[in-house]
């Protein structure tokens, strides 16, 4: 398995720390909204990364926070008369919804920022003690760059050239900085803003200090992969290096990964051009299947263009998946007993070789997640002229696992509840193929537009009818 590392900017064979076991930390997002479809993208991807992990047989440790104190949270709360605390636990509960709808598996452990200030203060403290830091007068503590040599490996990046690129944060006594590259590990409480005790003064943790204390409780001081969107390789995960690096005495990451950029209908989204969507509201118009389908079926370094007419192809592409699966589960109901033929043992066993082969060679290849789902089309239309209503339900079952393995990785779910119809449905569905059976083709259509008008579409299939609702 090969992965494209950001630090050295090639792709490099996977080797855990641990034989066996992975260690993997995502930045998760700021909790003061709900989120939106770029905050969506990472969630996805690295949330398919993990799938095929264990998929593999690894037992993967999955780290990813919620920041729950931050200037945007604090506005919203101020502007909403409300604590900061009342709305990052409202949008952490509403991120989960829509994470659990686009069936994203909730991490090993989501640690909160709030709840981890004592272990910030502590590495804060070891950073000043081995030189790496230094309190101003005012209580805020500041990072020395400069006596991080290697400072700039992630970004590639020239300290000369750095300053312009920093995260502009609204600390008092920037002044005091012994240098203007030094970032904000601690920063003392303005009015009305939550606060913690620290032996320097009574504030708030800078927020790179916050992933990197999080990453080494849940995961330890090193760990395999740290994974993120491309807009956080400077300044977060540069300085999330340079702070656990001096820190602990350790490479903090073996393998960096990062999602390239949405963009909207070409344009990068902002609310200021009316193009910025939520989750919640893409999940009014399309089922959020569709929209981790249509995350999946670029790869995740390439950049992604969001638009209406590409959701609906995604719509269209996924519908093709779902009704395959649909049918076989339909054959599956019809067939026969009988032991797998040996001509259907020998074809079953080719399927699994080439099918599994290409999604794994895929997928193998730094997680290559659009030429995985083209082997998962391949398999559909194997399944959809091979499989027929006098193949043994052994051989569909087997086909059927093959189609749902395959999907799971990549978090899609083609298995869809038995939906009961009422007796007056199933009555007219009877009459409808009794008429027909008669030769009465008129009353047969005329129960079908009824169905019609009641939400029910039925489609005429060699294997029988099928239903689905409209």
């Amino acid at each position: 398995m090969k992965i494209y590392n950001t630090l050295s900017k090639r792709k490099e064979e996977f080797i855990p720390l641990e034989e066996g076991k992975v260690r993997m930390y995502v930045c998760g997002p700021t909790v003061y909204n709900l989120i939106h479809i770029g905050n969506a993208r990472p969630m996805i991807v690295f949330d398919t990364v993990r799938r095929y992990m264990e998929y593999k047989g690894y037992e993967v440790n999955y780290v990813s926070n919620f920041t729950d104190v931050d200037d945007k949270i604090i506005a919203k709360a101020n502007e909403e008369g409300v604590t900061a605390e009342e709305i990052s636990k409202r949008y952490i509960a509403e991120c989960k919804k829509d994470m659990a709808a686009m069936n994203v598996k909730p991490a090993t452990t989501h640690p909160l920022a709030t709840e981890e200030i004592g272990g910030m203060v502590e590495m804060i403290q070891t950073l000043i003690d081995k030189g790496y830091a230094y309190p101003v007068a005012d209580g805020t503590v500041y990072f020395r760059v400069k006596k991080f040599p290697e400072y700039g490996k992630l970004s590639h990046k020239n300290l000369e050239d750095l300053q312009s690129g920093f995260r502009a944060l609204q600390v008092s006594g920037e002044d005091q900085k012994e240098d203007p590259l030094d970032f904000v590990l601690w920063k003392p409480k303005k009015e009305g803003e939550p606060a913690w005790p620290s032996p320097w003064c009574e504030g708030r943790p800078g927020w790179h200090i916050e992933c990197s204390e999080m990453s080494k409780k849940y995961l330890g001081e090193e760990i395999d992969i740290h994974a993120g969107g491309e807009d956080l390789i400077f300044p977060h995960h540069e300085n999330e290096i340079a702070q656990s690096e001096c820190c602990n005495g350790k490479q903090f990451a073996r393998y960096w990964m990062h999602n390239a950029f949405l963009n909207i209908d070409n344009k990068k989204m902002s609310k200021s051009l009316g193009n910025f969507f939520t989750v919640r509201e893409i999940g009014e118009q399309y089922d959020l299947q569709v929209l981790r389908f249509f995350m999946l079926n670029a790869h995740y370094r390439s950049p992604l263009n969001f638009s209406r007419d590409l959701m609906e192809a995604s719509k269209n592409s996924l519908e093709r998946i779902c009704n395959g699966a649909q049918r076989l589960k339909f054959l599956e109901k019809n067939a026969s007993d009988a032991e797998m033929t040996a001509s259907e043992k020998e074809s079953l066993q080719e399927a699994r070789k080439l099918y599994i082969g290409k999604f794994e060679e895929a997928m193998d290849d730094d997680f290559n997640t659009a030429d995985a789902i083209a082997a998962v089309f391949e398999l559909v239309k194997y399944a959809n002229t091979q499989v027929t209503e006098s193949s043994s339900r052994e051989y569909v079952q087997g086909v059927y696992g093959i189609l749902k393995e395959l999907c799971d990785v990549l978090g899609l779910i083609i298995e869809k509840e038995e939906e009961l119809l009422d007796e007056d449905v199933e009555n007219l569905i009877a009459e409808r193929q009794a008429a027909r059976k008669a030769k009465n083709f008129a009353r047969a259509d005329k129960i079908r537009d009824q169905l019609s008008d009641m939400g029910i579409i039925l489609e005429d299939t060699r294997e029988g009818v099928k239903w689905k609702r409209a």
